[in-house]
């Protein structure tokens, strides 16, 4: 018989964190890939996948993971300089990831990804992206 090995994921429960909030400074190219790599990072570290979406001054993020995580990064998030305005649009649990694959996906208008980041998804004529769709809802 084999050991059945558990990780800490199926132990923990799993959060979902969307929030929007107006940028104090517009946001270039080596801003946003500069924050993004540092949200990477982070999330690495923490367990945490999500999406970022920057259009016309705005953030829209989902956040996933532990619920200790999404805390850990949302009183971070509240006391960034770069965020105003912030409004939860939705937190709760959840059982899946929507963003399991990224530790920070990102959608935005394509000349914004001059550096060719991985996990850059543009937005189309719509305003919408590939990826960006998954933020809202439950």
């Amino acid at each position: 018989m084999q050991a059945m090995t558990i990780t800490t994921e199926q132990t923990q429960a799993l959060e979902r964190l969307v929030y929007k909030s107006r940028a104090t400074e517009v946001m270039g190219t080596l801003a946003l890939f500069n924050l993004l790599n540092q949200a990477r990072e982070r999330n690495a570290n923490l367990g945490v996948t999500g999406h970022l979406l920057y259009v016309n001054g705005m953030f829209t993020q989902c956040i996933e993971g532990p619920t200790s995580a999404i805390e850990t990064l949302w009183q971070s998030i509240q006391r960034d300089a770069r965020h105003d305005q912030i409004l939860v649009v939705e937190r709760g649990p959840v059982k899946v990831r929507r963003f399991d694959a990224w530790a920070m996906a990102f959608s935005s208008y394509r000349y914004l990804n001059s550096f060719n980041m991985p996990g850059f998804f543009p937005l189309n004529e719509a305003g919408v992206s590939e990826k960006s769709g998954l933020c809202a809802g439950s």
